[in-house]
């Protein structure tokens, strides 16, 4: 009898002990580790950042996928300023004239999100031409009362930073008041009476997801990338922005409603599903909002306005997840899903297949990586 209870003590013991461990943070170096593989296996796949993407059609390069893998290079460059990053981006930059997909004429988000790097680079070195084209291209919306533009969530990602830098960089609150309204433009107007949902404190993607339309169990539609990229708008928006610049509150408050409303429908495996609220519609493990959603709660945590004990366990669930389970040992990432607007789209995912587009996934991981190196010890 006594040996049974020493063997039920040990097993107890070593269940605790691997729930504890499941929950550690990895050190710095781990952390950084995983990011300069997975980035060394883009860069490898891509050493001339100006070719051309070729999938389904050729597009140019600097388009949105490959514009936010730029952002989470920066991010990494910044913690780790190896040359090879930051010359990684000015090829990319001058191969591309440091222009924009359609021109200075251009009012879509997706064909301005390159010049978050390009003002990221100018910041630190600053040559005019490196940001002559994406100012002249928000200067021209600045010259209309047009302000529904961005009809889809992902737009927010795509072309808040830019504003708010914008809005820095020249000292100017027309920036930071033409983003406003046209933020609550897609919160509170688009699609009828706006893309948020104040009740779940979640996004539907665009107007053709905004109720009656329901997922198979009968929810709302809430995609976790879309929901991820105004995490990720949020975040950079309140980074860039100085500290008493106009409207922080409205970002902040939503950012932290959106946060708190992520934490109960976390998979157990620190992944979160494709479709929020339904988690049998192409369920399963995805990287690319699990990413996102680490980064933006990572940032909470390292800027206090997220609560350590809440969140942090979610994190490292996310992390853990996302290092232990995606991450190949050459650097590929598994489970992201490709490009689309819904969980149905780009399925299946898996750990062993290639999305159409490998760049953006990196760069949300990236991003997740940057916050969560700076929790670890």
């Amino acid at each position: 009898m006594k040996k049974f209870k020493i063997s039920i003590s040990l097993i107890a013991f070593a269940l605790i002990f691997n729930v504890a461990n499941a929950q550690k943070l990895p050190s710095k170096k781990e952390v950084m580790d995983k990011m300069v593989l997975t980035n060394a296996y883009f860069m490898n796949k891509w050493p001339d950042p100006g070719i051309a993407i070729v999938t389904d059609k050729t597009r140019p390069s600097h388009i949105w996928t490959r514009a936010v893998y730029y952002e989470g290079l920066m991010a990494l460059y910044a913690l780790n300023q190896d040359k090879a990053y930051y010359d990684y981006g000015v090829s990319w930059g001058e191969s591309h004239q440091w222009g924009l997909n359609g021109g200075i004429q251009t009012r879509n988000a997706d064909n301005q999100c390159c010049g978050q790097t390009y003002m990221d680079l100018y910041l630190i070195d600053k040559k005019p031409e490196r940001i002559k084209e994406i100012k002249a291209s928000i200067d021209l919306m600045l010259e209309t009362s047009k302000i529904d533009d961005w009809n889809w969530i992902d737009a927010l990602q795509m072309g808040m930073p830019v504003f708010a830098q914008l809005g820095v960089l020249e000292n100017n609150n027309r920036y930071y008041e033409r983003m406003y309204e046209m933020y609550m433009h897609s919160k509170t107007i688009q699609g009828g009476n706006g893309l948020y949902n104040p009740k779940d404190h979640l996004w539907w993607r665009d107007k053709d997801f905004v109720p009656p339309y329901k997922e198979p169990n009968g929810e709302d539609c809430y995609w976790s990338r879309g929901n991820g990229w105004v995490v990720a708008a949020l975040v950079r928006v309140l980074e860039i922005m100085p500290k008493d610049a106009p409207h922080r509150d409205e970002y902040q408050k939503t950012l932290e409603q959106m946060l708190e409303s992520l934490v109960p429908i976390q998979r157990k495996d620190g992944f979160w599903n494709a479709s929020l609220h339904d988690p049998n519609n192409f369920g399963g493990k995805e990287l690319s909002g699990t990413a996102l959603f680490a980064y933006g709660m990572a940032w909470g945590v390292n800027h206090g306005i997220l609560s350590k004990k809440k969140y942090l366990p979610v994190i490292k669930k996310a992390w853990n997840g996302m290092s232990k389970e995606s991450v190949h040992a050459n650097g590929f990432l598994g489970w992201v899903q490709g490009t689309g607007k819904q969980p149905s789209d780009s399925q299946p995912v898996s750990y062993d297949r290639v999305p159409n587009f490998e760049d953006y996934g990196l760069g949300c991981f990236l991003l997740a990586g940057s916050e969560v190196y700076k929790l670890c010890k």
